[in-house]
């Protein structure tokens, strides 16, 4: 399968990549700087130039493919509603340019938003209101009906492996300007991981087999505890843990505070029994006692 990749280069995109090229795949990345450029073609893949806010490029890449793995997202919580709505018309591209076709089109969502007692699967649904990324998950579903085999994947929060810049990244950069390892309340609130290498493998499988209209959690652990994260963090930097107050957690987290003291656990079970797919990486916490993530300065 000739298979167009949007964020073919990014923290997950360089996982997806190679696990693609290895199962016989063509991989065609879109790329916008030559920096991209040159990244994918050493990956084995084929370049593509465009933007996500080109959808004459995104149509185009999708229209030569058999199917689009769409990762690319622009990462900026200060305008996250902005980004959003540039995703949405992005996706509304690459799945206009499969209409009819019965072609893959797999795009990324999140688990962040989902509000289910006392997990939360692959049945719940954000609040469209309140979580402006929903907008290009709903469009990406709309498509199962207009002959494109979409499928959304939703990520949990952390994301984790060698190269990550997502949270855990925040948390650790946070901890060592401040000298104290912190945690909101009584920790006991969860957040759901999963290792890179999982995720990637996910996403081969949504694009050979996930049925049109699905909806997929690539999680391999529901939950785990904020405070075992923070004590696990102040342990490598030989720094203090302590609890703040939800009060208190904007001054120390910033905007991150938000996200930290939710409790979020999420389930996997139908993506498993679906797509047969079973993580081998490490776990969250295994790969933060492996020392990587302490290797240098992290920043918020």
């Amino acid at each position: 399968m000739r298979v167009f990749v949007t964020g073919a280069t990014g923290f997950i995109g360089s996982a997806v990549v190679p696990e693609l090229i290895a199962a016989g795949h063509r991989v065609v990345g879109l790329a916008r700087s030559d920096a991209s450029a040159h990244a994918l073609a050493a990956s084995g893949a084929e370049v593509h130039r465009g933007a996500l806010d080109d959808p004459d490029s995104l149509r185009a890449g999708a229209a030569g493919a058999d199917g689009v793995i769409h990762l690319a997202f622009v990462h900026d919580f200060t305008r996250h509603a902005e980004a959003a709505a540039t995703d949405r018309r992005a996706i509304e591209a690459l799945g206009a340019a499969l209409e009819g076709s019965d072609r893959p089109l797999v795009i990324t969502g999140g688990t962040l938003g989902l509000v289910a007692a006392p997990v939360a699967t692959e049945r719940d649904m954000p609040d469209a209101d309140a979580t402006p990324r929903a907008a290009g998950s709903l469009a990406a579903l709309a498509f199962a009906d207009r002959g494109v085999r979409s499928s959304v994947l939703r990520l949990p929060p952390t994301v984790h492996g060698e190269g990550d810049r997502g949270f855990v990244p925040m948390l650790i950069g946070i901890a060592r300007d401040k000298g104290v390892s912190a945690y909101v309340g009584d920790g006991s609130n969860r957040w759901p991981a999963v290792h890179r290498s999982d995720a990637a493998r996910l996403f081969r499988l949504a694009l050979e087999q996930a049925p049109a209209g699905s909806i997929l959690h690539g999680v391999a652990e529901e939950g785990v505890p904020v405070r075992t994260l923070a004590e696990l963090i102040g342990r490598h930097l030989d720094v203090p843990t302590a609890a703040v107050t939800p009060e208190e957690a904007r001054g120390h987290f910033g905007w991150l505070s938000a996200f930290f003291a939710t409790d979020i656990p999420t389930s996997s079970a139908l993506t498993r029994e679906l797509l047969n797919w079973q993580p081998t990486g490490p776990g969250l916490v295994g790969d933060l006692d492996e020392g990587h993530y302490f290797h240098g300065p992290s920043n918020p």
